[in-house]
């Protein structure tokens, strides 16, 4: 019997505890940071499977492993899931909707996590059938910066494993269950927040030459940020830097003393990334000055872009072409939309692919949404085809 075969006869025979583990992770959702529960049921999972891991990496990180049986120095190839969940409350109607008010995985973050789990035993299974080593890293607060990836390299995660190469899945709400997508290159943006207080002598509205106009001040810094996309980048690189609070809490006749803003800056390049970090600051200050104003800026340390590798991605491509079928297996566009996987693919080749989550209507509901929802015959695709990957890469 051929690989593809054995590995598909595995998956559905273990299709069922997959379903298990994804209902069971998406009715018990934690926040970023917060996954005790998450980590200790994964951490239980692998103790009972005999697949050695080591816990509280960067937080609750896991990193898993599972090293071939047979002789020869076989590569060693990371994968890796997410297991947080959003400040959403669910409005799905199923036995398995989420039992923490205001939570849920409305990101599909269980689904990584299930299908790596899924993964894990099936290689674990077959390890008598490579060489090599395959790590399965199951990682926490990918939705909220620092960032459990930077967290868990910083930590060590790969210090007795040096990965040739890293894979990472995502669900992917425009696609059907039973497909997967690649893309090449910068696939997504670095994502840098930037929050700002602008101070001044606020008032009676109707005497603004006895004051300082800090809503003005603030709408200028506005104006001059989103003109340094169109004026101080590289035309050829895409961004974007929008802005979604802007707090002012005055009245017709009051101007404040303080307005808050905050925004995002959204790069497809390094180079223009830091470029761009360097000017924002010294146009905010010198805009509010102009205005007679003062500001406080803060602009924590974001996510930076997420690179697909062009060999790997195409080595991981042929072989979910191989296994799934020329038909299954398509393109997804850039975009950009952020991820914390940025900063394994900063140091590693990496390849960032996305799963098909729709059902046979094609619908699932929309990413971070209360009504997203996965067709569970996904978890088949995800979690065989990692395994597919794994075994495949690591045979002699």
């Amino acid at each position: 019997m051929n690989l593809k075969q054995t590995i598909k006869e595995q998956a559905d025979a273990i299709f069922p505890e997959i379903i298990r583990h994804y209902r069971h992770l998406h009715q018990h959702p934690e926040l970023s940071y917060h996954e005790v529960e998450t980590a200790k049921y994964i951490a239980d999972f692998l103790a009972a499977e005999g697949i050695p891991y080591r816990a509280n990496i960067g937080g609750h990180g896991i990193l898993a492993w599972v090293k071939g049986e047979k002789p020869g120095d076989g590569k060693t190839i990371a994968f890796v899931a997410d297991m947080d969940a959003l400040p959403v409350h669910e409005a799905n109607d199923v036995p398995y909707k989420s039992r923490t008010e205001g939570v849920m995985h409305a990101c599909g973050h269980d689904s990584h996590t299930a299908s790596l789990m899924g993964a894990a035993k099936i290689v674990h299974a077959m390890r008598n059938e490579f060489s090599g080593t395959a790590l399965f890293v199951f990682q926490p607060g990918e939705e909220q910066s620092p960032g459990g990836a930077d967290l868990m390299l910083k930590d060590g995660v790969f210090r007795d494993f040096a990965p040739d190469f890293i894979v990472k899945q995502h669900a992917y709400v425009d696609l059907p269950a039973g497909t997967v997508a690649f893309q090449t290159g910068t696939v997504m943006a670095s994502a840098d927040e930037v929050h700002i207080k602008v101070m001044g002598q606020g008032g009676h509205g109707a005497l603004p030459h006895e004051l300082n106009d800090t809503v003005l001040a603030a709408s200028n810094i506005i104006v001059a940020l989103q003109q340094i996309v169109s004026r101080r980048r590289n035309p050829f690189q895409p961004m974007t830097f929008s802005f979604g609070k802007f707090i002012a809490d005055g009245a017709t006749n009051v101007i404040p003393s303080e307005v808050m803003l905050a925004g995002s800056l959204r790069c497809m390049d390094e180079e223009e990334r830091r470029k761009m970090l360097t000017l924002i600051p010294s146009i905010i200050e010198s805009t509010a000055a102009a205005f007679g104003c003062t500001c406080q800026i803060r602009m924590p340390d974001g996510y930076p872009c997420t690179v697909s590798h062009a060999e790997i991605t195409e080595k991981v491509r042929l072989q979910a072409i191989e296994f799934l079928g020329k038909a299954n297996v398509s393109e997804y566009p850039k975009r950009m939309t952020a991820e914390d996987f940025g900063f394994f693919s900063q140091q590693y080749p990496c390849c960032f692919y996305r799963f098909g989550v729709a059902n046979e209507n094609g619908t699932c509901g929309k990413l971070h949404s209360s009504s997203f929802l996965i067709d569970e015959k996904a978890l088949l695709t995800s979690s065989s085809l990692f395994a597919f990957i794994a075994l495949n890469s690591l045979k002699l």
